[in-house]
């Protein structure tokens, strides 16, 4: 992937993966002076998955790309920030991080889904302290019984307790910050779910790009380095003085359906995208992406009946047009006629208000 194939900005919107190129020949655009960190040993590349595949369709499929969506996530990859991306329901705002990914050959996308309950820990590591003990506390009973039944000439006994690495577990946060040659693609779904103080507790990580593992710093005399497992399935890394400092700051898409207000400390840290609706064309553009030429002339019809209903609604989320697109070429339903009972009455379950009371309004 060479700067020079698109004028500098790495991102074109198309979903289609740039010309392959080794990972560890790739170029990058370097940030901002204040935006480098220096950590280290470079980390091997990331593992890829079908992920975008199922959620995008082929990479093959064309795909016209909106101005600002291209713009933003150039600017945001260029100045190292968060990307905060603001929508309504079902507009595609988590595919875009799967997008990035697949098109800048970035790997697996790291996910982060937030709920009332998630913590700023939560996402960075978990250290399983209880398992810990318990696999102290066998280790010492095996020894106990050993030097009981055979005294000190018996063979040697059961392997001292595993190390502390094997009971660390990196989150999706916590592995976007590794020492990568380039950045990760982490996904922080639904910030609106999140607790008050998840968007200030983030902006100390996403300004210094380094956070610390206390299990790990207190045994740094004994255990200099040790090797965790990570949010990538079968995945490990090392860690150093119980340190982990980002390489290449990874690229952070931030979903909110706008439901809540955030502090301006935050949103001065980020980029903001609000994506609209998609048109007519960009629902056509959904079709095509996972039904390729199926439904025939049934598809422009699908869509103005979306649209209609979308309209007397006050919304209807893409996804739905997908699941009437499914049960249209599934072969049960008589979906060329128009007054099909049967056809009608499954969408209008398949198609209810976003608000779920009926009446299309938001309270």
């Amino acid at each position: 992937m060479n700067a020079q194939e698109t004028n500098g900005l790495p991102y074109r919107g198309t979903g289609r993966t740039l010309p392959d190129v080794p990972y560890e020949e790739r170029s990058w655009p370097e940030g901002p002076r204040w935006r480098r960190f220096g950590g280290g040993p470079v980390l091997p590349a990331p593992p890829d998955d079908d992920e975008a595949d199922r959620r995008l369709g082929p990479a093959e499929v064309p795909r016209r790309a909106p101005a600002d969506e291209v713009r933003l996530v150039n600017a945001s990859i260029l100045l190292r920030r968060p990307l905060l991306v603001t929508g309504r329901p079902g507009v595609g705002k988590s595919a875009l991080a799967f997008r990035i990914a697949r098109e800048l050959s970035l790997g697996r996308v790291l996910q982060w889904p937030v709920t009332s309950r998630t913590t700023l820990a939560s996402g960075l590591f978990e250290y399983d302290v209880i398992g810990r003990a318990q696999s102290g506390q066998a280790w010492y009973v095996a020894q106990q019984q050993t030097a009981t039944a055979g005294g000190p000439e018996t063979a040697p006994g059961p392997q001292p307790p595993t190390d502390i690495g094997e009971f660390v577990q990196l989150g999706p946060l916590g592995t976007a910050m590794l020492p990568f040659r380039l950045p990760r693609v982490l996904l922080i779904d639904e910030m609106d779910k999140g607790d008050a103080d998840l968007p200030n507790d983030l902006l100390t990580l996403f300004e210094d790009g380094w956070y610390s593992v206390p299990p790990l710093v207190r045994v740094r005399n004994q255990s200099p380095e040790v090797t965790v497992h990570t949010a990538d399935p079968g995945g490990f890394a090392p860690i150093r003085e119980g340190i982990v400092q980002a390489r290449t700051f990874p690229i952070v898409i931030m979903t909110s359906n706008g439901e809540r207000e955030f502090p301006e400390a935050f949103l001065r840290r980020c980029l903001r995208l609000d994506m609209a609706d998609p048109d007519a064309e960009g629902l056509a553009e959904l079709l095509s992406a996972h039904f390729s030429d199926r439904l025939g002339d049934m598809q422009a019809k699908l869509i103005r009946d979306f649209r209609s209903r979308s309209e007397q609604s006050d919304g209807l989320a893409a996804d739905m047009l997908l699941n009437a697109a499914h049960l249209a070429t599934s072969g049960s339903y008589a979906y060329e006629e128009s007054d099909d009972a049967e056809w009608q009455a499954v969408l209008g379950a398949i198609w209810h208000p976003l608000n779920g009371d009926g009446t299309g309004r938001s309270d």
